[in-house]
């Protein structure tokens, strides 16, 4: 009798186990959205172009610039995607890399160089959602922010960007967590 009932208990821990292990796998695997408003902020950027694999000698330079001018960096780094990987070659993906800084360093615009500059980015609302570190190709995170934007009744106003929240000094886009985020605007809504 203590052999079925023990074979009973391993049995229903087992089913319960296995349930627990794949609600956590299809919570995990699905992003989470929400939709944020972002504050008018100013940035320092520059525009590389190439593989996103090269992205972080750029980084490092913007930085180095950054501390070259007495310009402080207020915020995380952000990449704004300019053209589509899908229908352009590696070599010529364009990727504006931001940081923000003061307003105070307007005062440089127009003076850092031919694909550098300081400039103001307008408040908007982004649909926001997390890229987890570990994640080499996010397409599918950014095919479901578009069924969402599309099923939640809103309009795409300009390319992605991604907030790089740990791991950009490496180089490595693996290893960066980073929160996605989608420039939009609800249909109907008459613009401000």
């Amino acid at each position: 009798m203590k052999k079925v009932r023990c074979a009973i208990v391993m049995s229903v821990l087992m089913v319960v186990a296995a349930f627990c292990l794949a609600q956590a796998t299809d919570v995990s695997s699905k992003p989470k959205f929400e939709i944020r408003k972002v504050e008018q902020q100013t940035v320092l950027y520059t525009i590389y172009r190439g593989d996103y694999k090269n992205i972080g000698q750029p980084i490092g330079k913007l930085f180095a610039l950054a501390g070259q001018k007495g310009v402080i960096p207020k915020g995380e780094v952000q990449y704004a995607y300019l053209n589509n990987p899908q229908y352009v070659s590696k070599e010529h993906w364009l990727t504006e890399i931001r940081i923000p800084v003061d307003k105070d360093a307007l005062k440089l615009a127009g003076t850092l160089g031919e694909m550098t500059d300081v400039k103001v980015l307008p408040a908007t609302e982004m649909v926001v959602a997390k890229k987890p570190k570990g994640t080499a190709d996010p397409n599918a995170i950014y095919n479901d922010i578009s069924k969402w934007i599309y099923e939640n009744k809103y309009t795409s106003l300009d390319s992605p960007v991604e907030i790089i929240l740990s791991g950009a000094m490496t180089g490595d886009y693996s290893q960066m967590e980073a929160e996605i985020m989608m420039p939009v605007k609800k249909i109907g809504e008459n613009k401000k």
